[in-house]
């Protein structure tokens, strides 16, 4: 469990207080600028799709206390990854579901943001049933590494006459190899948010 005294209300906790296992994790400066991005409050519904190791779940639980937290990961390893972090954490207001995107989007209540880490190739469905349970000025925020899964997603927004917010991140971090110091660069991502006007 992480002690109390360590834990940050501002998001982008460090990547090493996450239990990881061979699971890709968003790293924490993306994971802060994407949550920054969802514009959580306390009471907000959110999906994470694609969770991985619940990274963005766990912070978006934390960030909405008295909200709901719906996590979407088909890979068992990567589920028990969550459900230890969940625990790790202490988190109460995360539901774990072991399941494909976007099966059973219908059953949920409606989302505040829904976050989309992977779609196992079926983006364009997962933001079509995204969108139809997107609250009014509610958010999609989608993490794209491939100009391919960029292009989906602004395509989409163009098609549903969406609001466009893009960032392209490019993070490098200070490593030590013996006495010097290099900049180890991070794989760039760009951030897209789509937004539902009504």
């Amino acid at each position: 469990m992480i002690n109390r005294k360590e834990r940050h209300m501002a998001p982008g906790i460090p990547d090493e207080f996450f239990i990881r296992g061979q699971v890709p994790m968003t790293k924490e400066e993306v994971r802060a600028v994407t949550l920054a991005k969802g514009k959580l409050f306390p009471e907000a519904i959110v999906y994470d799709l694609g969770s991985g190791t619940g990274s963005i779940a766990i912070e978006a639980a934390l960030l909405a206390p008295r909200g709901r937290v719906y996590a979407y990961e088909r890979n068992p390893e990567a589920v028990s990854l969550i459900k230890q972090n969940r625990d790790r954490f202490e988190v109460t207001n995360l539901e774990i579901l072991c399941k494909e995107a976007p099966q059973g989007l219908e059953e949920l209540p409606k989302a505040h943001t829904v976050f989309i880490g992977g779609s196992g190739g079926r983006l364009r469905e997962i933001l079509a049933k995204s969108l139809a349970k997107l609250q009014p000025k509610g958010r999609i925020v989608l993490n794209a590494i491939t100009l391919e899964t960029l292009q989906t997603g602004l395509a989409f927004a163009r098609e549903e006459n969406l609001k466009v917010e893009a960032v392209t991140l490019s993070v490098s971090r200070l490593e030590e190899i013996g006495k010097s110091h290099w900049w180890k660069a991070l794989n760039p991502i760009n951030i897209i948010t789509l937004i539902k006007e009504e």
